[in-house]
C-alpha cells in the first residue's frame, strides 16, 4: 500500500474527527426520536414537540459525558491498561531509539509508558502534543531487537502525527455512549421482567423492548461509523514506518513476533484493546470469519505481506 503523504491524511482525519463529531450526535438524536415517535401515546404530545423538549437535555448530558472523557481520556486509558512511565535511566535503549525517530520527524518526543506485561504488544494514544504518549509492553521491549523495536515506535509515531489517536478517542467516546445506553435499557428490560405482572407493567414492558432495539440499532450503526475509520488507519501506519525508518521488513519481523503472543491480560475493555498494533481480540486466524467482518484490525498476515512488498 503506497502511503499517500502526511499532510493529506492529518486533512483527512482533521475532517472524519468533525464528520464524527456531527455524525453520533445526530444519530443520538435519531434515536431519541425514534423512541418518542414509537413510545408515544394517545395522552402524549406530538413527536416533534416531546423531541423537541427533550433535545436539550439530552445534548447537555451527552456533552459533559464527552467534556469529562476528553480530559480525562490518558488518565482512564493507563488505568485500563497498568502503564506505568518508564523513565529515560530504567531503559536508555528505548528512548534513544524514540528520541531519534522524533528529532529526524521534527516531531516533540511523546511520553513514554510500559506496562508489565510478557506479551508483545503496543499503543499511542492522547489527543494533543502535552499528552501524547507511547506505550509499550515489557515484553515487546525485551523480545524485539533494535530495528524492530524501531520499526513499531516508527509505527506508534505515525498514528501521533495523522492524528489517529485523536480519531479514534472520539470514537471510542460515542460508542461507549451507545454501549452505555444499550445496555441501560436491557437492564431495565429485565428489570421490569421480574416485577408484578400488571397491565402497566406490560405496557412498561413494551416501551423498554422498544427501547432495546431502537438503542441495539444505533450502537450497531455507531459501531459501523467506528469501523469505517479504524482499519485503514493500520496500513497508513504501517507505510508510514516503513517510509521513516526505510527498513519495512524490521516492521513485518516485528508483527511476526507481536501475533505470536498479543494478548495483554490487564486490558479488558475491546475499546482500549483497539488502541493496540494488534488487536488480539478477533479471530484473525479466519479471514472469513463474523469476527474478522467487524475486527477493528486488518489481519495481521496481510499487513506483513504489504510490508514486504516495499523491500
Amino acid at each position: 500500500m503506497r502511503y499517500i503523504g502526511l499532510d493529506k491524511q492529518i486533512r483527512k482525519n482533521n475532517f472524519n474527527s468533525l464528520l464524527l463529531l456531527i455524525a453520533f450526535p445526530a444519530l443520538l438524536l435519531g434515536m431519541l426520536y425514534a423512541l418518542v415517535f414509537f413510545t408515544q401515546n394517545e395522552h402524549q404530545q406530538e413527536p416533534n414537540n416531546l423531541f423537541l423538549q427533550y433535545m436539550p437535555f439530552v445534548l447537555a448530558g451527552v456533552g459533559t459525558w464527552f467534556l469529562i472523557a476528553w480530559a480525562g481520556n490518558t488518565a482512564m486509558i493507563r488505568m485500563a491498561t497498568g502503564s506505568k512511565p518508564l523513565e529515560r535511566i530504567e531503559n536508555k535503549r528505548v528512548y534513544n531509539l524514540l528520541e531519534n525517530l522524533c528529532i529526524s520527524q521534527g516531531m516533540k518526543m511523546p511520553k513514554l509508558y510500559i506496562i508489565d506485561d510478557d506479551s508483545l504488544n503496543a499503543f499511542a494514544s492522547g489527543i494533543n502534543e502535552r499528552s501524547y504518549s507511547i506505550s509499550l509492553s515489557k515484553g515487546i521491549i525485551e523480545k524485539l531487537d533494535d530495528d524492530e523495536l524501531e520499526g513499531v515506535l516508527a509505527h506508534e509515531l505515525t498514528h501521533i502525527r495523522n492524528r489517529d489517536v485523536r480519531l479514534l478517542i472520539v470514537s471510542i467516546i460515542f460508542v461507549g455512549i451507545f454501549a452505555f445506553l444499550a445496555e441501560m435499557a436491557f437492564r431495565s428490560l429485565r428489570f421490569a421482567g421480574s416485577g408484578r405482572k400488571s397491565k402497566d407493567s406490560k405496557g412498561s414492558g413494551g416501551i423498554i423492548l422498544i427501547a432495546i432495539v431502537v438503542t441495539a440499532v444505533a450502537y450497531l450503526i455507531s459501531i459501523l461509523l467506528r469501523f469505517g475509520i479504524s482499519r485503514k488507519r493500520e496500513y497508513l501506519a504501517d507505510a508510514g514506518s516503513a517510509e521513516i525508518t526505510k527498513k519495512p521488513y524490521a516492521l513485518a519481523n516485528a508483527l511476526r513476533k507481536i501475533s505470536g503472543d498479543p494478548l495483554i491480560e490487564a486490558v479488558e475493555s475491546r475499546d482500549v484493546a483497539q488502541l493496540f498494533i494488534d488487536n488480539p481480540k478477533p479471530s484473525v486466524h479466519k479471514s472469513a470469519s463474523w469476527d474478522n467482518m467487524f475486527a477493528t484490525h486488518p489481519p495481521i498476515e496481510k499487513r506483513i505481506e504489504l510490508l514486504e512488498q516495499f523491500v
